[in-house]
Order: C-alpha cells, then structure tokens, then sequence
C-alpha cells in the first residue's frame, strides 16, 4: 500500500486543480447575465410572513419596489423606515412594495418588524433561490419595477433615504 500513496496523491490533487480550474474557468468565460434596468424582472413564488404565497405575477400590472435586505445588514435596517413611510404614502395610488428577506427564520424577521412597526408585505427567500435569479452582490439591493414587468432602475446598496425612494416611485408612475 506504501508504494502507491504518492500516486494516489498526484491523482488527488490533478483531479482538484483540473476541478478548481474548471469552476475558475466556467466563472470568467461565462457571460455575466446581471439585471439592468430594461431587462424583465425574474418570476418569484415566496411565502410572505402573511402565511400567503407570493409572486411576481401577483402583482402585475402595477408598480412593484422590491426590497432585498436581512436583520444582520445595518443600511437595510437603517432603510426600513424610510421604505414604510413612501409604502404608506403611495399604496394607495397603486405602488407595491416588498421586501424579500435573505434566508433568515420567521420569528427573527417577524420580532424586527414589530420593533421597527413594518406593515409591508416581507416574503422570505429560505433557500436563496430568488437571490440568485436577481444577481445580488451586496444588501439591501432594491429594485423599481414597472407595471408590465419591466426593470426601470436599480439602487445596490444603502441606505436609501425617503427623497431617494420617493424621486424613483414618481419616475415609476411617470411623475416628474
């Protein structure tokens, strides 16, 4: 058996560079497909703390602001009250807002929005999959999307303030 191990080793690590070297490889040559604004915004079916399954196309054919964020990010929970204050101020012209939260448990989610008073729908991402369809590199990542599905504008990172939040749901409903 002794005489074999230093070529069963070789085989080992040929096999982990030709691997690490393929995954490397597959992640520069593959184009990157991140959302931009114009590009149609992926589907989504996510349970909301509401007990309720949401989707995307639930709320089609109206402007939709989809909130990345979780408990553990400092700006998305500096953001939150800011996004209550515009979900309150434009629901009832037509503007949904959600918030999708990364992966974290019900009771967690559920205790800070009762701390920070959120009444917004939150739908909860468990395996990450809506994540992923969405491209997010970094929290909180909001998305405008218009009535037909379409992505108008995209804020990577935060906090955004109410007049940020504000000036995007009005260019959503063709307000200057």
């Amino acid at each position: 058996m002794k005489r074999y191990r230093k070529p069963i080793q070789y085989i080992i690590l040929a096999v982990v560079l030709l691997v690490g070297g393929y995954a490397i490889g597959q992640s520069f040559l593959t184009p990157n497909k991140a959302l931009k604004p114009g590009s149609e915004a992926p589907a989504f079916d996510l349970l909301g703390l509401d007990g309720k399954t949401h989707s995307l196309e639930s709320y089609r054919g109206k402007p939709l602001v989809v909130n990345f964020w979780g408990t553990f990010c400092p700006p998305c929970r500096n953001e939150m009250p800011a996004l209550q204050a515009q979900y309150d101020k434009w629901k009832d012209q037509g503007v949904q807002l959600v918030g999708i939260n990364l992966s974290e448990d019900r009771v967690s989610v559920g205790s800070f929005l009762r701390s920070y008073d959120i009444h917004f729908p939150v739908l909860l991402d468990k395996n990450k999959k809506t994540e992923r369809k969405y491209g997010l590199k970094e929290y909180p990542t909001t998305f405008f999307i218009t009535a037909d599905g379409k992505i108008q504008d995209i804020v990577i990172g935060g906090p955004m303030s109410e007049e940020t939040i504000e000036s995007r749901i009005a260019l959503l409903l063709g307000k200057d």
